[in-house]
């Protein structure tokens, strides 16, 4: 990969970490319960999840699952349901002293938050429907394609968990105004509608043709 399409490529993968969706949210949720350095255990868990679909296009598999109607459905609903869970879960959070809630060792660990971080990207076929469109303009198919695939992963997971640790960081800003019990409800209703609404537009996210 040349320089010149390299520096194409980090443009385009700041504006995609920097878009608005399920990361994001997931970010910002963890950061605004558990704090940076443990939100940290989660967008991990983005990243591999974004590598495991970067990893299966490459390989050919992202546009086999494209073009099934039932892989792209089953993986589809799976992630429906689970970005419905966390809206269920974010919503039926109870208001608590959240300065105090970010020092205190968190409920199932860092395997936790890493698996729920590894489930949001993983289980969104919007991520290999992307790659399967945007990946192909960066890749030259007469040179070797591995070190491209590489500079293309590592690139974009390092500029994804700059991007994410700002979301996290953004949230635990909120808690300098989060004093009451009410505004933490409200806070948490808030996420939790940015969980349900991911997922309705994951719902209605259609098959796309495969471009490679």
């Amino acid at each position: 990969m040349s320089t010149q399409m390299w520096l194409a490529f980090f443009g385009a993968a700041i504006l995609i970490a920097v878009s608005p969706g399920a990361g994001a949210i997931q970010s910002m949720a963890t950061g605004l319960t558990h704090g940076v350095r443990r939100g940290y255990w989660s967008i991990i868990g983005l990243e591999i999840g974004l590598m495991l679909q970067l990893t299966l296009v490459a390989v050919g598999l992202g546009a086999a699952v494209s073009n099934s109607i039932l892989a792209f459905t089953i993986i589809k609903w799976v992630g429906v349901a689970y970005l419905a869970y966390l809206a269920i879960r974010q919503w039926r959070t109870a208001a608590v002293d959240l300065r105090t809630q970010v020092d205190r060792v968190v409920a199932g660990g860092r395997a936790s938050l890493v698996a729920r971080g590894f489930l949001v990207n993983a289980t969104n076929p919007k991520g290999l429907l992307f790659f399967l469109a945007v990946m192909p303009q960066f890749v030259v198919p007469t040179a070797p394609l591995l070190p491209q695939y590489l500079a293309i992963g590592v690139t974009m997971v390092a500029v994804d968990l700059v991007v994410m640790g700002l979301y996290t960081g953004l949230a635990v800003r909120l808690l300098t105004w989060l004093r009451t019990p009410r505004q933490q409800t409200v806070l948490n209703r808030v996420f939790s509608g940015l969980f349900a609404t991911a997922a309705v537009v994951l719902s209605l996210l259609r098959r796309g043709p495969a471009t490679i």
